[in-house]
């Protein structure tokens, strides 16, 4: 696969199982609501969206009946059924391994697939993508499919799709432009697609998000940087990360109620190069506020962030760690949250069981329930497309809106 901290992609189909353990950490409760097993999907590496009708809609980037991923809807009590299935077109013209899902006002789903799609014969496997919308009747148009200019100046390998206040959606790809280092682009509703920068300064372009100014935020993939860009495509860099600071995967960012935008690093900080939390502000002030403690034979607060951040209905931060599987040494993530002054708490260790490897940010329902996603683990029996749903409760009053 092309995603960087991503594996690969197995199998998918109709239903799941629901509830199969819960697991409690001082308030908090843990409830496992769908296993993956290879026969109804795998992977999900991608944050859940909640509907008008309160159901979730999600990717899982492996498995279905073409083992390349599907389109799902979960009811709030873990009843999964599967809306689409990739690859479902003659040579993958539809794409495969589909990412992070948006509800638009239309009622239509939209979204993108990192490979397939109609050019990707003119790559190796691992190319190209697509742009696509699903209508509430299941069908699903191909709005762009990547790398239909010669030498895929329009990039290819999508990594993020925001609906901007536009009206418009707003992305990046890993790959391709002039550098072959990413693009940012634009495209409406109906398909019409817009190169808007292509990146030089700094390599490979992830997570894009719109704040409250217009613009866009984004970070770049290695010992990369925090950028901004006008609707129109400038660019400007905000901060410059250094090795004691991250050279690894950054994942999204958001912008909290304070106006302040939050990420997290995948490597860095002050202790065993476990990762960090950092705060930055619009204009590129950068501040440290946690560093991960793991190290071989101890991970109190675990290890490795790479999903967004999510701030809740009471004003903090929520979050997870991957975990790592090296050896007979395993952690399998956490779920923490953390103050905007950087007071961190371990809300939920993952013990394989309940799943392992949360790498999708936290969805906090209309119920006031966090909602979410591991791409490994459960109870399944399953060797390569495993994986879970899961719900935790933390106590926080309900959210006003999906």
């Amino acid at each position: 696969m092309t995603r960087p901290q991503h594996l690969s992609k197995i199998a998918l189909t109709l239903f799941a199982f629901c509830v199969v353990t819960v697991i409690t950490m001082s308030a908090q409760t843990l409830t496992t609501l769908v296993d993956f097993n290879n026969s109804n999907g795998g992977q999900p590496d991608s944050t859940l969206v909640q509907g008008s009708d309160g159901n979730f809609y999600g990717t899982a980037s492996a498995g279905g009946t073409n083992l390349a991923g599907t389109i799902f809807k979960m009811t709030p009590a873990g009843k999964l059924s599967v809306l689409y299935n990739f690859c479902s077109l003659t040579d993958c013209n539809d794409g495969s391994d589909p990412g992070q899902l948006l509800l638009a006002s239309d009622g239509n789903l939209y979204g993108f697939t990192v490979t397939g799609g109609a050019n990707c014969h003119q790559l190796s496997d691992s190319g190209c993508g697509t742009i696509f919308k699903l209508t509430p009747q299941k069908t699903l148009v191909t709005l762009y499919s990547f790398c239909v200019q010669t030498n895929c100046t329009d990039g290819w390998s999508p990594d993020s799709l925001v609906l901007a206040t536009d009206g418009n959606f707003y992305g990046t790809t890993f790959f391709g432009g002039l550098s072959d280092t990413g693009v940012a682009f634009k495209i409406t509703p109906e398909g019409a697609f817009t190169v808007l920068n292509g990146f030089s300064d700094g390599q490979k372009p992830e997570n894009l998000m719109q704040a409250s100014d217009g613009n866009f935020y984004g970070t770049t993939y290695g010992c990369g940087i925090v950028f901004q860009m006008t609707p129109d495509g400038t660019l400007t860099t905000l901060h410059t990360f250094t090795a004691s600071e991250g050279c690894t995967t950054h994942s999204g960012l958001i912008q909290a109620s304070d106006g302040n935008l939050y990420g997290v690093t995948a490597e860095g900080g002050a202790a065993h190069s476990s990762g960090t939390v950092y705060k930055i502000t619009t204009s590129g002030t950068l501040t440290r506020l946690h560093s991960f403690t793991c190290n071989q034979r101890d991970c109190p607060d675990g290890e490795i962030p790479v999903a967004a951040l999510l701030q809740g209905t009471d004003g903090n931060l929520y979050g997870s760690t991957r975990g790592v599987l090296a050896g007979t040494q395993t952690n399998d993530g956490t779920i923490f949250k953390i103050t905007t002054a950087g007071q961190l708490t371990t809300l939920h260790q993952f013990a394989y069981k309940d799943g392992a490897f949360p790498i999708a940010a936290l969805t906090q329902a209309t119920n006031g329930n966090f909602y979410g996603t591991t791409w490994l683990g459960g109870l399944a029996k399953c060797r390569e497309s495993c994986g879970t749903v899961f719900t935790l409760s933390a106590g926080l009053n309900p959210s006003r809106k999906p």
